[in-house]
């Protein structure tokens, strides 16, 4: 199912799952104007063609101890993005919510959410170290304005 082909009902069905991933079938169904199963069925065949690839979950401020803290992690390649073993071990660490390959100044743009420095520390460790990267600049936030 290519982008092009969804219809405006599979359009509404992903952004409002965008919005909100644990919405009801009942609610999205009601917001559709379908019935639960035609909603369902629809949802199935988005999730099998990997237009919808996984829920997931997002850590909110809750306490101020267990507030994410969200780095950004700019890494400089040595070889400037010819080899795979960067980009495969960062696709692998749960914490990088985003990973972006660039034009320009940096290689790779990593968005990074923890709920302790000492982790996000411990990612630009293991990062740093691998053979393939040359140097990795990191800032924190400070707050959201958009997420």
């Amino acid at each position: 199912m290519a982008e092009q082909q969804l219809d405006e009902i599979d359009q509404k069905i992903v952004q409002t799952l965008l919005n909100d991933a644990r919405v009801p079938i009942a609610d999205l169904s009601r917001q559709v104007n379908l019935s639960r199963n035609a909603v369902r069925h629809r949802i199935e065949k988005l999730e099998k063609a990997n237009v919808i690839a996984g829920y997931h979950a997002k850590l909110g401020t809750g306490s101020p101890n267990q507030a994410p803290m969200i780095a950004m992690m700019m890494v400089y390649r040595k070889d400037r993005m010819r080899g795979q073993d960067v980009t495969k071990y960062i696709a692998d660490i749960p914490e990088v919510k985003s990973c972006y390959i660039m034009s320009g100044e940096y290689d790779l743009i990593l968005k990074v959410e923890s709920v302790s420095h000492d982790r996000i520390h411990q990612i630009w460790e293991n990062i740093s170290s691998l053979s393939g990267v040359d140097n990795i600049h990191t800032t924190f936030t400070l707050s959201t304005i958009k997420p």
